[in-house]
């Protein structure tokens, strides 16, 4: 297992904080597998980062999908 030290934007943050949001869409530069830890920690364009993390698993990889751009995954996190 891995764990992922990820930037992540606020409102995104705030709808994975929730568990409004489940998933994750990520380029695969990582080679991310179901078991790996994504860190996300809240980043704003204006001030940098907030000092807020949040860690989830990863529990399921969509990837090679029509429609998704090549080399990207959306990553379902457990809530």
């Amino acid at each position: 297992m891995k764990q992922h030290n990820l930037k992540c934007y606020p409102s995104y943050f705030e709808a994975i904080n929730s568990g409004l949001k489940t998933f994750e869409c990520r380029y695969n530069d990582r080679n991310f597998q179901v078991g790996d830890e994504l860190l996300l920690r809240e980043y704003d364009l204006e001030i940098g980062y907030t000092g807020r993390i949040l860690v989830k698993k990863i529990v399921y990889i969509l990837s090679d999908f029509i429609g998704l751009k090549s080399g990207y995954v959306i990553l379902g996190v457990q809530w």
